[in-house]
């Protein structure tokens, strides 16, 4: 008797630990969007200075926590955490830019690009440009504001961190947003896009 109630609950042990284990993967394998997604780096090496620049790209948008898409062919959509259907970007949100000197990432440079000024003078003077792409077509949008955070622009320093933020309007969730990262002449560095779909 005693033999028979220790191997049920044993077995009962197992069942739960077996299905905590097969649902603990299906948790992780689709976490959702997070409040501060990355939206890629890059390496690149300037000319004629030698001097490599790392910039890396964020997208910060606390509505989208949570917001996952369900796959379904050409049907898929994008639903909040709490499973209603997002059809819109949230109004206004950011994008984040580190631009830095150091070597922050293990990756060699993957193009090089001709900027005649002092690198510590283009990080103070970065450029940015936001374009909407609905299927084929473009439009520009004007950041609403740009700042440097962190360290102050007057201290020397070899990394800046921009925050660039936006007001997207009545801007479809399936349109997808590119963030071109320029230099004082306008000459384009680098881009990150963001398609939630």
């Amino acid at each position: 008797m005693k033999t028979h109630s220790t191997v049920s609950g044993f077995l009962l042990l197992m069942v739960i630990f077996g299905v905590l284990a097969v649902a603990r993967p299906a948790q992780k394998s689709n976490p959702g969007l997070r409040s501060a997604t990355p939206a890629g780096y890059e390496v690149i090496q300037l000319k004629p200075s030698g001097d490599t620049l790392s910039v890396m790209g964020l997208i910060e948008c606390p509505e989208l926590e949570g917001a996952h898409q369900v796959s379904e062919g050409l049907k898929a959509r994008l639903v909040s955490s709490n499973g209603d259907p997002i059809e819109r970007f949230p109004q206004r949100f950011s994008f984040r830019v580190t631009a830095s000197l150091r070597k922050i990432t293990l990756d060699g440079p993957v193009m090089a690009v001709n900027i005649p000024i002092d690198s510590n003078e283009l990080l103070l003077n970065l450029k940015f440009r936001i374009r909407a792409y609905h299927g084929l077509e473009a439009r520009d949008i004007a950041p609403e504001s740009v700042e440097m955070i962190g360290m102050p622009a007057d201290v020397p320093y070899d990394e800046r961190i921009y925050r660039i933020n936006m007001n997207v309007g009545n801007l479809p969730i399936s349109d997808r947003l590119v963030i071109e990262i320029l230099s004082p002449q306008d000459e384009l560095i680098t881009h990150f896009s963001f398609s939630p779909l």
